[in-house]
């Protein structure tokens, strides 16, 4: 007769520390979202308190965990004990310690941090920073450069070396400009204008995101910075504010669908506000306010059905056919 198959049990500690460990790793899935790898002079700055009191936390959790330990192992009950130990009314001097210990440590954390805040929230270090209108949608980003003439959407292209003063605002809720790498957050309010400043030292492409609950997709509610040298920056202005020549069918399709009453096109008659504007929208890296990468196929899928590709997206289905959808997908990406 075969023996029963044995039923091992695991460990209640390694079921409880499964979903911690899960939780870390989910944590460390996508690179490139680390305060502790600052690439501006604000992160920088933020970086400093921000260390410091990571450091003292770890400090007072030694400290405080050390004492409760030494405290089960020093008064625990031996054989023999009463079964009510001995009351006493207090102790003045561990009283005295643990009110002046915190109120130490306030002080010296509170040091720093209004000094940094003081730092930030000020005028930039820079007397001509280049100027940008940051807008706020329901669930993608506007980049105005006043300066230059020009309007992008969901990627923020910055030279290194200059300073970035951002004025930020929004149409519709509060959202939150939030870029990791490059400084802290900042409220978008409807009606009013918020500002924030930082002079990238970094060419490369960071990670940004809505840090506001803002409505059904704010998680996909994200954005691209790219930091450039000067002059590949200069190039890259200066290339979004030449004219756009499209396609005349491609246009046209663009025009006969709709396209044209919500999104705008330097050069063009499509001067549509409602919706990010397409002008360059060939040399964008994602679509969907950076959810999918910028490929033929995802275009086509969103121009098919953007609710089921993004949940809640207020871009209408304008029940495309399949040989519109691939005029479309075709004149888009030839911007």
């Amino acid at each position: 007769m075969p023996r029963p198959a044995v039923r091992r049990r695991v460990p209640a500690l390694v079921r409880a520390l499964l979903p911690a460990f899960a939780l870390l790793a989910a944590g460390c899935a996508e690179t490139g979202w680390s305060t502790f790898e600052p690439a501006s002079d604000v992160a920088r700055m933020i970086l400093v308190p921000y260390s410091d009191l990571l450091w003292w936390t770890i400090g007072i959790f030694v400290v405080v965990e050390a004492t409760l330990l030494f405290a089960l192992w020093r008064y625990r009950r031996r054989e023999g004990d009463p079964d009510v130990p001995e009351q006493v009314h207090g102790h003045t001097f561990v009283e005295i310690g643990w009110t002046i210990a915190p109120a130490v440590v306030l002080f010296f954390i509170a040091i720093p941090t209004i000094r940094t805040i003081f730092a930030t929230q000020g005028d930039p270090p820079q007397r001509d920073p280049l100027e940008i209108v940051v807008t706020g949608h329901q669930w993608w980003w506007e980049f105005e450069y006043p300066e230059m003439g020009i309007t992008t959407a969901n990627e923020l292209h910055l030279p290194r070396g200059r300073t970035a003063r951002l004025t930020l605002t929004s149409v519709d809720v509060i959202h939150s400009f939030w870029v990791p790498r490059m400084g802290g957050k900042r409220d978008l309010n409807p009606g009013s204008e918020n500002t924030l400043w930082f002079t990238p030292d970094s060419v490369g492409e960071y990670h940004g995101h809505c840090a506001e609950l803002c409505g059904t997709s704010h998680a996909n509610m994200r954005f691209r910075v790219f930091v450039h040298e000067p002059a590949d920056f200069a190039a890259w202005a200066d290339g979004l504010a030449a004219k756009a020549a499209p396609d005349s069918a491609g246009f046209h399709a663009f025009l006969i669908s709709g396209c044209a009453a919500c999104h705008a096109i330097a050069g063009t008659p499509a001067q549509g506000r409602l919706g990010p504007e397409l002008t360059g929208f060939g040399d964008r890296t994602t679509i969907a306010a950076g959810i999918y990468p910028n490929e033929p196929d995802l275009l086509a899928g969103w121009l098919r059905s953007p609710d089921s590709m993004k949940p809640g997206a207020l871009m209408p289905d304008l029940n495309l056919t399949e040989e519109r959808i691939r005029e479309l997908v075709a004149f888009l990406e030839g911007l």
